[in-house]
């Protein structure tokens, strides 16, 4: 249900291949995630980019899964943690909505595009789960603490477009653009070195 491919040295793509539940992640997809980054920083990536197959990104943890405990699992943190301190350049191109903990690795990547249609949200508030650690923090970074606000609190499900305006995505791209843009993202980090690609990926996020 996790899909690894590298077209050019240094260029890993992985994907959610469950599109029949929306790419709804359960426990052993997460560790083949987590497992998938980290084998892509072994390999010498200088570039990943995280998307999904379908229509929709992945609308968070799976239904019966998060009823016996998903949804306040250590995982979710251990994956936006392999993201965050991979040395690479990381991005999230979403092939469509990304929903709940899900978001939680989106925030985590470098860079963030999208196909129009796509939204985002994260309803912590109303199921009664607090988000997990590293979340809020990176999207108030990312939109300041009202407009995280908005999305941990107030439950909004916010559009494409009005994440565009609020930094909370970088692009929006046709569909049948959104990997050729992702890779022409990744195109100056992929003619380095890797060491300079992890050193000013260092300086952005300061560590």
């Amino acid at each position: 249900m996790i899909e690894t491919n590298s077209s050019r040295e240094g260029f890993f793509t992985i994907a959610l291949n469950r599109p029949d539940k929306a790419n709804a992640l359960t426990p052993g997809m997460i560790a083949q995630l987590i497992a998938a980054v980290r084998a892509a920083v072994d390999g010498g990536a200088r570039a990943i980019v995280l998307t999904g197959r379908g229509r929709v990104f992945s609308a968070g943890a799976d239904l019966e899964a998060a009823r016996a405990g998903l949804a306040t699992s250590p995982l979710w943190e251990e994956l936006s943690g392999a993201i965050a301190s991979a040395p690479a350049l990381t991005i999230a191109a979403l092939n469509g909505t990304a929903a709940g903990g899900a978001l939680g690795m989106v925030l985590a990547c470098d860079l963030r595009i999208a196909v129009p249609g796509a939204r985002l949200f994260y309803p912590v508030m109303k199921l009664g789960f607090l988000p997990q650690p590293s979340d809020p923090a990176r999207l108030a970074a990312l939109v300041g603490p009202a407009r995280a606000a908005m999305i941990l609190m107030a439950g909004q499900r916010i559009e494409a477009e009005t994440a565009l305006a609020w930094g909370l995505l970088d692009r929006i791209v046709p569909p049948e653009a959104l990997m050729d843009t992702a890779e022409a993202l990744a195109d100056d980090a992929l003619g380095a070195s890797a060491d300079h690609v992890a050193g000013i990926r260092r300086m952005i996020r300061g560590g």
